[in-house]
C-alpha cells in the first residue's frame, strides 16, 4: 500500500475544511437560527480556488535565500527527534508572530493580507480567504532565516502549513473563551479579537497557535465583554465579487503611489503602515487612536 501524495493530502484537507464550513453554515442558520452570510462563503470558497495562481510562483522566490542559507547553516537538527521538531516549533512561531506584524504593520505586505481580513462576518470560510499574491509580498522573508539556523526549507513550509491548519478551527464567533488556556494558546476569543475592526482590538493577537510572543511584544489584547468585535476592514467591503476583494486593496495601493512626489512618499506608502499618508494625518491605527482619545478629552471638559 503506498502512502498518500501531498497533492491527495491537501485535497482531503480542502474537503473537510470546506465541508466543515458548510456544516457551520447551515447549523447556524438552520438551527440556531442566525444569520449566516451565504454569499460571502461563497466568495471565500472562490478565492480560494483562485488562490491556486500562486502555486506556480517558485519556493525559491517565496522562501528569498533559504536554499543559500541552508547551505551555510550554523546547526545540524536531527529531524528523526522529538527535539529537534520541538525546537522548529517554537523557532517558526517566533517567525510567524513578526510575520503575521508586518502583514498588517507594512502596507505591501497588508494588500494582500487584508483578503483575509474583508469578510464581515467571522465563520470558518474566513480561514480559507487568503490573497492569492503571499508568495510575492515579501512577508515570507521571515521564514527564510530558520534555514540558516539548520531547518531544511522544504520542513519550514511543511510546519507552516501545520501552522496555519490548526488556525481553521479559531475562526469561529460560536465557540465561547477557554478560561485559563485564553493568553496561552491562539484561541476563538483571541482570533475574535485580532480579526476586528474596533480601534480597541486594532493590530493584537498575532501569534499562530501561541499567544506567548503577544504577551512579550505588547500585543496580546483579550477579548472584552462590553466591546464587542466588529469584522472586516476598518473601511468596509461590501462586495461578494472575488476579483474587487482581491485587488481593491492592491489597486487603492498603485493609486497612492502614482500620486507620490518623493522618493519618501513612495517608500512611506509601501512600506509604511496601512493608512500613511505624507502629512502624517492618515488613516494609521496610532492616528485613529489619537482622534478618538482627543474627541473623549473633548467631551470631558
Amino acid at each position: 500500500m503506498t502512502s498518500p501524495t501531498l497533492v491527495q493530502i491537501y485535497v482531503v484537507i480542502a474537503i473537510v475544511a470546506v465541508g466543515s464550513a458548510l456544516l457551520e453554515g447551515v447549523v447556524l442558520s438552520l438551527i440556531a437560527r442566525r444569520d449566516y452570510d451565504w454569499r460571502g462563503s461563497a466568495a471565500s470558497l472562490a478565492i480560494a480556488v483562485g488562490r491556486r495562481i500562486g502555486d506556480f510562483i517558485p519556493i525559491a522566490i517565496a522562501l528569498p535565500g533559504a536554499a543559500w542559507l541552508y547551505e551555510h547553516r550554523l546547526f545540524n537538527w536531527d529531524m528523526s527527534e522529538a527535539l529537534s521538531w520541538i525546537a522548529l516549533f517554537f523557532a517558526l512561531e517566533f517567525a510567524y508572530y513578526w510575520f503575521h506584524r508586518a502583514s498588517h504593520r507594512v502596507r505591501w505586505s497588508w494588500a494582500n493580507h487584508a483578503v483575509h481580513h474583508s469578510p464581515n462576518q467571522f465563520n470558518l470560510s474566513a480561514a480559507y480567504r487568503l490573497g492569492w499574491f503571499g508568495r510575492i509580498s515579501l512577508t515570507l522573508v521571515f521564514f527564510s532565516p530558520l534555514a540558516w539556523l539548520g531547518f531544511p526549507p522544504q520542513l519550514i513550509l511543511v510546519a507552516l502549513a501545520i501552522n496555519l491548519l490548526y488556525q481553521f478551527w479559531i475562526h469561529a464567533e460560536w465557540i465561547p473563551r477557554l478560561g485559563f488556556l485564553e493568553g496561552i494558546i491562539n484561541t476563538p476569543s483571541a482570533h475574535r479579537v485580532h480579526h476586528a475592526s474596533n480601534l480597541e482590538y486594532l493590530d493584537a493577537n498575532y501569534g499562530g497557535v501561541l499567544m506567548i510572543f503577544d504577551r512579550m511584544f505588547g500585543t496580546y489584547i483579550p477579548e472584552r465583554n462590553d466591546v464587542k468585535p466588529v469584522y472586516g476592514w476598518v473601511e468596509p467591503i461590501h462586495s461578494n465579487n472575488p476579483f474587487r476583494i482581491v485587488f481593491t486593496p492592491w489597486m487603492s495601493l498603485a493609486k497612492d503611489l502614482t500620486r507620490a512626489r518623493s522618493v519618501r512618499e513612495v517608500l512611506g506608502y509601501a512600506f509604511g503602515p496601512p493608512g500613511w499618508q505624507p502629512d502624517g494625518q492618515g488613516m494609521t491605527t496610532e492616528n485613529l487612536r489619537a482622534r478618538a482619545a482627543a474627541k473623549r478629552l473633548q467631551r470631558s471638559d
